[in-house]
């Protein structure tokens, strides 16, 4: 499921201020990594010196980046022993808090310009991974409460340790298990319940053949060529289902906006990432196709990477209005 910032942040001069990033992102410094050993003494194996005098990682060392991953969570968000399985997905973190911002920032449009801070917001994480990153980002930064769902029991399994290794994270972030992969919410959503936001970050490609290729231009476009070390077949790792699935992204995202009319009325804000622009035209029709009231598009940028967060709601504006005095404003 995936992006793939790290890589693209560091291949060349690091700026003083990673400017593309949300305004309110903790990473757009740069990595200190004198703090980031202190606290994870495991990274300072990784870190070298590059090519233009100051201190990285090895970007196309898996090991090297779940590291910096580790020690970006505890120094940063006070995660305890974050940790993934070999080949899952092994996220960016200033990305993922990228999205995290601009959805807080969705939640405020619709609060009289006002984040709504606290356990009083759910949220439901689609594809929550074995990496947790969403949920552990967004409570530690806002204390929101999220539900994460997957059809992965291992990955299930892996982020209910992290969360237990953290005290009351467990009674702040719930795990379910999707038996149904044909279905999004069904299954997952329990009866009555309600969330102020739905986030997914679906898988991106139709095939293994196709994310193994995209990875293959990422590294050749960031000048890191394959005759001089061995790279990544899938950059940041990834099982098959975190990486595709059938029809790829497009269709992953248009069956699941076929699905939320079901939940019409139990949700503020539907929301997706989109990695590939080619992929808009037919989510915008699935949209309309769906009935929701209202579309919003956001975009991104980290990095050479560009994407963009597409909202539905199904709510009118008075509806909306509704929503957040009754649930925020209380």
């Amino acid at each position: 499921m995936k992006d793939t910032q790290h890589g693209a942040e560091m291949a060349i001069a690091a700026p003083a201020e990673k400017t593309s990033l949300h305004p309110r992102n903790l990473h757009r410094g740069r990595y200190d990594f004198k703090q980031l050993i202190a606290c994870t003494p495991e990274l300072a194996a990784c870190v070298e010196q590059n090519a233009y005098g100051g201190e990285s990682i090895d970007f196309a060392n898996p090991a090297a980046v779940k590291a910096l991953n580790r020690a970006l969570l505890k120094q940063v968000y006070g995660i305890e022993g974050w940790d993934i399985p070999a080949q899952y997905l092994c996220p960016p973190i200033p990305g993922r808090a990228d999205h995290l911002h601009y959805l807080a920032d969705l939640l405020a449009d619709s609060n009289g310009g006002v984040i709504p801070r606290g356990k009083s917001v759910r949220v439901l994480d689609i594809g929550v991974g074995a990496n947790c990153v969403y949920p552990l980002i967004g409570h530690s930064v806002y204390g929101w409460q999220f539900v994460g769902t997957d059809i992965d029991q291992v990955a299930l399994a892996n982020a209910q340790h992290i969360l237990d290794a953290n005290k009351g994270l467990s009674d702040a972030i719930v795990l379910r298990l999707q038996a149904s992969p044909s279905f999004i919410f069904t299954g997952v959503v329990q009866p009555d319940e309600v969330f102020d936001l739905t986030m997914c970050n679906p898988p991106f490609h139709a095939s293994l053949a196709e994310a193994r290729a995209g990875t293959q231009r990422k590294w050749k476009n960031l000048g890191i060529e394959s005759n001089k070390k061995k790279i990544p077949v899938l950059n940041f790792g990834g099982q098959g289902m975190e990486l595709c699935c059938e029809g790829g992204e497009e269709a992953f995202v248009c069956r699941m906006i076929e699905q939320s009319v079901q939940h019409a009325d139990r949700c503020l804000w539907f929301t997706t990432l989109i990695s590939k622009s080619a992929s808009l035209p037919g989510v915008y029709r699935a949209i309309k196709y769906a009935g929701a009231l209202h579309n919003k598009t956001i975009e991104m940028a980290q990095g050479q990477k560009k994407s963009r967060i597409v909202a539905w709601t199904f709510l009118d504006k008075s509806q909306q209005s509704a929503w957040q005095q009754a649930r925020w404003n209380k």
